[in-house]
């Protein structure tokens, strides 16, 4: 990934809550959520409280026009409590589609408001993010944990309501007849004692369902990314075998996960059902006996169906919980990842333009203003070599007299711009993914186009976007539509067109032919004149356009000077001439 870039961005997303808990339990993290959007959340419930109420209040109308109704046969009886059931239910179409819409926007508030933060986390860690946390889990916190903290925001209000619901049958059930009140009662916390307890045992094989997914993915991740490389010397077996083992555990795993959900389902039938039995036997027997009316009768029956329904949406809301409690731990986890170097508090202002970087561990001196091309005996060295340049891991680079760690995160990242071949192109209008400070649209004229079009030009890429149909309105799939030396030279137009004070390119032209690498070298001193350009290469055609090049072997800088006179030093040759590969 391309080291500036995500911090650059993050200006289009908002600022997320300064008093998000990035500490705590995951149940105090669902709490902020729900008291975020304590308005709509409020309206939900009181909303999914009145529906389940007007429902709950049908069986009980129909009861009243049987008894004094039809029974009675007492036609304004009948038409009063047949209207009361209609004007009940439509009363409950209305509300129900108020809470609806009101659950709607408490989910996707809670699903937005945590991609607020996972996003502007992962920008703040910046560079840090690949080695703080791995691919697979920060795919699953952003395309899955969140869909769940979501779900369990939305599912409240029917929960809310189905509690409520619940003890408004128990009490009405209890008063009109205690036994069959009793029985309801009993009958409703033993079945939800019973849930619960399979919720938990869910719960922890949800957990670890989770942490096998999220290892598979990175295996897979891993397996794409170097597809190539294995099937050079045959690896794809060994780890296609790999993958293999990796996906039956999960598989395994998720065929547990849903034995216990098939329990569940089990039971969220046979209980309520067997509850359902029991009432309607004794509601019987008190009819045979005179003790309970048959209009009563019907209502105990509709109570039951109605009972089953509701303790369903209380066992999903309670599921729901549960697994939002698991999302909210991982989305934790990831919050409470911090930088491995801590940021400054000195400002970076702009005479920093006119001071030398220099490097103690190495010996690596870059003067300001001018293209420094460094040749390293082995390319670990030029990673850590530019990271430590750009300010991405702590170390003892000094800027003129002072540590570059002492000056602001933000203000480095503005000053110093890290692209390597592991810069992704993202989707999008391509015009507005080269350019990442301005939004246009990649139709408008102005001095931002030309500024890209002169950055294309220098990256020896116009070639790419003019055989395009759209140019740079372009509707980019990330790249993927390019080869391999298009992206390349794409990646490094953004990054001219980016301008910072400090540019470090690593190994900028190695996928491009000899005659566009000639282009891109003859024209990258001239585009970055009076800024200070470092460039990690070890092509004879880019060195020889550098104002200088540093010979850096086994981590310290043994040789400075112009590429034609290094040649004279064997072990540089040997590095730039390939012989080391003959």
């Amino acid at each position: 990934m391309n080291r500036r870039f995500p911090t650059a961005g993050r200006a289009r997303f908002p600022a997320a809550d300064p008093g998000a808990p990035a500490t705590g339990s995951p149940v105090r993290f669902l709490l902020w959520l729900a008291t975020r959007h304590r308005g709509s959340l409020v309206l939900a419930t009181l909303f999914g409280v009145l529906c389940t109420l007007a429902q709950a209040l049908v069986p009980a109308a129909v009861a009243l026009g049987i008894d004094r109704g039809l029974l009675q046969r007492d036609r304004e009886a009948l038409l009063l409590w047949g209207g009361a059931v209609l004007a009940l239910g439509v009363f409950q179409a209305v509300i129900g589609m108020l809470r609806d819409r009101a659950s709607t926007t408490n989910r996707f508030g809670a699903v937005y408001g945590t991609t607020q933060l996972v996003v502007r986390h992962a920008a703040d860690l910046g560079a840090d993010l690949p080695r703080r946390a791995s691919t697979g889990s920060v795919v699953s916190v952003s395309a899955s944990d969140v869909g769940h903290l979501g779900t369990a925001l939305e599912g409240t209000a029917r929960g809310s309501g189905a509690v409520v619901s619940i003890l408004f049958a128990a009490v009405f059930m209890l008063v009109t007849s205690w036994q069959l009140g009793l029985v309801v009662l009993v009958g409703v916390p033993l079945i939800a004692a019973a849930v619960t307890r399979l919720m938990r045992v869910l719960h922890g094989r949800q957990q670890r369902l989770r942490e096998q997914q999220g290892d598979l993915t990175d295996l897979s991740v891993d397996i794409i990314d170097g597809l190539r490389v294995l099937r050079g010397f045959g690896g794809e077996k060994t780890y296609g075998r790999r993958y293999r083992e990796g996906s039956q555990a999960v598989r395994a795993e998720g065929t547990r996960v849903a034995a216990t959900v098939a329990d569940i389902a089990f039971l969220r039938v046979l209980l309520p059902g067997a509850l359902l039995v029991a009432i309607v036997w004794l509601g019987a027997h008190q009819v045979g006996t005179g003790r309970l009316e048959p209009g009563l009768l019907v209502a105990f029956y509709g109570y039951a169906v109605f009972l089953t329904d509701q303790l369903g949406q209380v066992t999903a809301m309670l599921d729901q919980l549960t697994r939002a409690n698991v999302a909210a731990g991982r989305v934790l986890d990831f919050l409470r990842l911090e930088r491995e170097r801590p940021g400054g508090t000195r400002p970076l202002d702009d005479g920093a333009d006119g001071l030398p970087l220099h490097d103690p561990d190495s010996g690596l001196t870059v003067p300001p203003g001018r293209l420094l091309a460094v040749v390293c005996g082995t390319d670990g060295d030029a990673r850590t070599l530019a990271e430590r340049l750009c300010g991405h891991t702590d170390s003892a680079v000094l800027l003129g007299d002072t540590p570059l760690s002492a000056h602001r995160t933000d203000d480095v990242r503005r000053h110093a711009l890290l692209a390597d071949n592991d810069a992704t192109l993202f989707a999008g209008r391509l015009g507005t993914e080269l350019d990442t400070r301005d939004d246009h649209d990649g139709h408008a004229d102005g001095p931002r186009t030309d500024a890209l079009l002169r950055a294309l030009d220098a990256a020896s890429a116009r070639d790419v976007v003019d055989a395009l149909p759209d140019g740079l309105a372009h509707d980019s799939t990330g790249g993927r539509e390019f080869s391999g030396g298009q992206q390349q030279r794409l990646r490094l137009a953004r990054a001219l067109l980016a301008d910072p004070r400090l540019l470090v390119l690593v190994e900028p032209t190695n996928a491009l032919d000899a005659h566009t690498e000639g282009r891109v070298a003859r024209n990258l001193g001239p585009h970055r004149a009076g800024r200070t350009t470092v460039v990690f290469t070890t092509s004879p055609i880019v060195l020889d356009r550098a104002d200088a090049v540093v010979f850096v072997k086994d981590g310290k800088a043994v040789a400075e000077g112009h590429h034609r006179t290094l040649l004279a030093d064997p072990d540089y040759r040997a590095v730039v001439t390939r012989e080391v590969l003959a």
